[in-house]
């Protein structure tokens, strides 16, 4: 005879940690999270359901399925993972994991969650971040993001943390992480949604809204270019 473990019905859902690279929809409208391992080419929502990668026709998490979200029980355990050269530019997520979940040694495997709050990291030069921009890669229809101080925007498509968390909904926080050691500390270190905007972060709007100003100038130049040729042909 087999034993099982006993069900567990906590009173309140239990909280998780994971890493994750922030998105943005193509149109701007929409943010979320991709993960960074099997589920990496599924975004997902603050508040979402797990669905199966394979395809299958069962509820995650399925027991004999690799299927559902993933978290681990301890912060400093998902933070370690951060230190890997291929997250790097990863966030930290705290989670609340919602309906059936398996529990196992080190974290859960489970059919929904919550995203409460997310770290950003330091930007690539070490200082702090106080926004997060084009990371130079994605998945169809949604760019994945990377967190970036105000000088290292350079006129990249950006969101700053405030402007992410708005998209994202839920009331979603996000929390800008120390810079590294030994680099300028970020004058937005600490900064959430909820606090008013500072100087950094309208400095990453303001990069923001002169991207897209400069993405409009050139489609109308394009269409431009493209009346003047066709008066021409007729």
């Amino acid at each position: 005879m087999r034993l099982r473990l006993p069900a567990e019905r906590p009173t309140e859902p239990p909280t998780g940690y994971k890493i994750a690279h922030p998105v943005l929809s193509q149109d701007g409208t929409r943010a979320g999270f991709t993960g960074v391992s099997l589920g990496g080419p599924l975004p997902y929502a603050v508040l979402d359901d797990a669905s199966c990668v394979y395809g299958l026709r069962h509820r995650p998490p399925a027991r004999r399925c690799d299927c559902g979200f993933h978290c681990v029980h301890d912060r400093a355990a998902a933070e370690a993972l951060l230190c890997t050269a291929e997250h790097r530019a990863a966030v930290l997520l705290e989670v609340s994991v919602l309906g059936a979940y398996i529990r196992f040694e080190r974290g859960f495997r489970y059919a929904r969650q919550r995203v409460r709050t997310v770290t950003a990291g330091p930007c690539g030069c070490g200082a702090g971040a106080v926004a997060l921009a084009d990371a130079g890669w994605g998945r169809p229809g949604w760019r994945v993001l990377a967190p970036a101080c105000a000088g290292c925007l350079r006129g990249r498509p950006s969101v700053s943390l405030a402007g992410f968390a708005r998209l994202a909904g839920q009331g979603l926080r996000v929390v800008a992480g120390a810079g590294a050691p030994g680099a300028p500390p970020g004058p937005s270190a600490g900064l959430t949604s909820a606090t008013e905007p500072g100087v950094p972060e309208l400095a990453a709007e303001a990069a923001l809204l002169q991207a897209r100003l400069d993405w409009f100038q050139s489609q109308l130049a394009r269409l431009g270019d493209r009346g003047a040729g066709g008066a021409g042909q007729g």
